[in-house]
């Protein structure tokens, strides 16, 4: 008797462990696509879940993130950005896991201030399709050892610069270039940036403009100038319905 129990104890074991296998190896695939789904897309919008923000404060406290992805979803976004920043922006990694469960399936950028790699592993075991990361807050070697380590996991990266002085970062080539318009430091906006680094970034890197776009127009003069994704976050957020506001936005 004994032994039988001990034979099933060990098949059990073996089983527990084939089965997290199978979940690491899941961990590790080719998420969808940002790179390709902005490419791709008409409106090349990112539309960005975002609760709070330091500046600005709450905009929507109450934002739940297993209802409003999902409408982003239905209602045009080529991907989403979700805010899992806690003390500063109101966000959670569990954000990103409530809108898989709600059955979003489009890319899902991690959007953090990412400095260590547990928190590229978090992005990957969550199920973001890419991780940001920011010049600003890394020196080029630990960028690139980040953006090597998000590789290997199956994950994009869409790099983020926002003057002169981190262009160097490009070179590094990642999935996606980003340029934000919000000076980091002051937290002005002015998508005046986007326009003057574009022309300074190599010409097949796939630019996103991030921060203060507010109306299609804009859009559109970003798109002429060779950008081809386009983050968008409290424009959407602040409206009591922000899947209808995004579409309302497409549709202009």
């Amino acid at each position: 008797m004994d032994n039988m129990h001990q034979i099933s104890s060990v098949d059990i074991l073996q089983e527990i462990v084939a089965h997290k296998q199978e979940e690491l190896a899941r961990m590790r695939q080719k998420k969808p696509s940002l790179r390709e789904a902005l490419l791709n897309s008409d409106s090349g919008i990112i539309a960005e879940f975002k609760r709070r923000s330091p500046s600005k404060g709450w905009i929507k406290e109450e934002g739940r993130a297993d209802v409003i992805p999902l409408s982003y979803q239905q209602n045009g976004a080529a991907a989403l950005s979700i805010l899992t920043d806690k003390h500063y922006f109101g966000g959670h990694d569990d954000f990103i896991r409530l809108a898989r469960q709600s059955g979003v399936t489009i890319p899902i950028l991690y959007k953090n201030f990412v400095i260590d790699e547990m928190q590229v592993y978090e992005a990957a075991f969550c199920g973001a399709s890419a991780i940001l990361l920011i010049a600003a807050c890394l020196t080029l070697q630990r960028c690139e050892a980040l953006m090597s380590l998000a590789h290997s996991l199956g994950l994009e990266v869409l790099l983020e610069m926002h003057d002169e002085s981190e262009l160097e970062y490009a070179s590094l080539k990642p999935d996606l270039c980003g340029i934000n318009n919000r000076h980091l430091g002051s937290f002005v906006t002015d998508v005046e940036t986007s326009f003057r680094l574009a022309e300074q970034l190599p010409k097949d890197t796939v630019k996103v403009s991030e921060s203060g776009i507010s109306n299609p127009e804009t859009v559109r003069l970003l798109r002429e100038a060779g950008f081809s994704g386009f983050l968008i976050g409290e424009t959407f957020m602040k409206d009591p319905d922000p899947g209808k506001a995004l579409k309302q936005f497409i549709s202009n």
